[in-house]
């Protein structure tokens, strides 16, 4: 039986999330609210602990507070056998500059990888909606006697410009990594489909070093993994593709095998909280098998009263319904919805109050919003947009962070 290998997981999560404002105004991207309890961050972790990663580094740098707070509370693991999920800031070891890149970032904390001697270096982001065995990929990396191995998901051919994209053989090694190509390569058993990168790796320690200093060392490199470290490794024939589409998750449906959602923009975002809510929802945040895990919100449970209603909806602990109606949204704990209320294909964040008889209709509110008697949201996003909030391209209303809405 081969020995269990040692393994260090770093997770990238400085990033600034500038196409998701106004909800990374006061917050890093991977610590923007979802699926009501969680953060973008809890779907990452938990899949590398479930998977049996207990050793994570959290590489913040972006206004982390809230980030670092929220792991420091939720992510306590046995220490005894010397689990532990820990945010690392920027700490300038290398001289008087922040991270340059991605690649930068783990460079600069290098002595993280130093102290615990891994086998091998599991690189994750920190950011996007997905379950997965990374255990699964481990062995497929071991298997593969590379370097690095990528993690990419399969894609329509005539929509895989807008990503990085794999050109891999049968033996699923990648001959090029293509940055957003205007004729993107098919597989070789799907020609109508293309590897897209989800920014996932695995790394066999001595060659990240080795790849990481060459690449501090030249001063045309942007220091991006993806955009430098990883071709580096394609070009030298180290580079593996790992089919996301193999990972077997236990409790796994077949409407939710292989989900996997970049939620980088509003309207990504909202989407994938509509993926949520059905009845058989096309993400399954209700399997136990492989639970999403976050710190348990202290309230009381969901109260519905005067005949509120919610349909097709996630509605957290706090939250009080008295008289309203919820349709097809997400509610965020302690969120209070007034008599004749209604909101509907909407996002609603912590600590919101949604007064008597006002409209929310396709949006995103922000924590401690507050939407006044007869207001209305996202019902004309013209006139929204001239209120001073912001509207998506796919035209969801985002109301930022303790706004008090004006009546219409």
């Amino acid at each position: 039986m081969r020995a269990r290998p040692r393994v260090l997981a770093i997770v990238l999560a400085g990033g600034e999330g500038k196409r998701l404002m106004p909800l990374t105004m006061d917050r890093a991207k991977p610590a923007v609210p979802f699926g009501g309890t969680y953060r973008l961050i809890d779907f990452v972790l938990s899949n590398l602990a479930n998977a049996g990663m207990r050793q994570i580094a959290v590489l913040t740098q972006y206004k982390s507070h809230s980030l670092d707070k929220h792991i420091s509370l939720s992510w306590r693991m046995s220490t005894m056998l010397g689990n532990y999920v820990t945010p690392v800031p920027a700490q300038q070891r290398l001289g008087p500059r922040w991270y340059q890149g991605s690649a930068d970032a783990i460079y600069q904390s290098m002595n993280l990888i130093g102290d615990e001697e891994p086998d091998y270096v599991v690189v994750f982001g920190a950011d996007n909606i997905y379950r997965m065995d990374v255990s699964q990929m481990l062995d497929a990396h071991i298997d593969g006697g590379l370097g690095c191995t990528v993690a990419g998901i399969r894609v329509p051919r005539n929509q895989a410009s807008a990503f990085g994209v794999i050109d891999a053989g049968a033996d699923n090694k990648i001959k090029a990594f293509l940055e957003k190509p205007a004729e993107p390569p098919g597989l070789p058993d799907d020609p109508e489909a293309s590897f897209a990168s989800m920014g996932n790796y695995i790394f066999s320690t001595d060659a990240l070093i080795e790849a990481l200093t060459a690449d501090a060392e030249n001063d045309s490199s942007r220091h991006d993994m993806g955009g430098d470290i990883i071709p580096n490794f394609v070009s030298r024939g180290e580079g593996l593709v790992y089919d996301f589409t193999a990972n077997e998750v236990p409790g796994s449906t077949e409407r939710d095998k292989a989900y996997w959602r970049d939620v980088g923009t509003l309207d990504a975002y909202h989407e994938a909280h509509m993926d949520l809510v059905s009845v058989d929802p096309v993400f399954n945040l209700y399997n136990l098998d492989w639970p999403i895990w976050t710190y348990p919100v202290q309230m009381p449970g969901a109260k519905f009263t005067l005949k509120g209603v919610a349909l097709d909806s996630i509605v957290s602990p706090g939250c009080v319904v008295s008289g309203g109606s919820i349709e097809s949204s997400v509610l965020s704990p302690n969120v209070a919805v007034h008599e004749g209320a209604k909101v509907d294909s909407s996002v609603i964040l912590s600590h919101v109050i949604i007064g008597h008889n006002a409209v929310v209709h396709r949006a995103i509110l922000d924590k401690n919003v507050v939407v006044p008697d007869g207001a209305k949201v996202g019902v004309d996003p013209e006139a929204d947009e001239a209120r001073g909030f912001s509207v998506s391209e796919g035209g969801i209303t985002v109301v930022g962070k303790g706004v008090t809405v004006s009546p219409t």
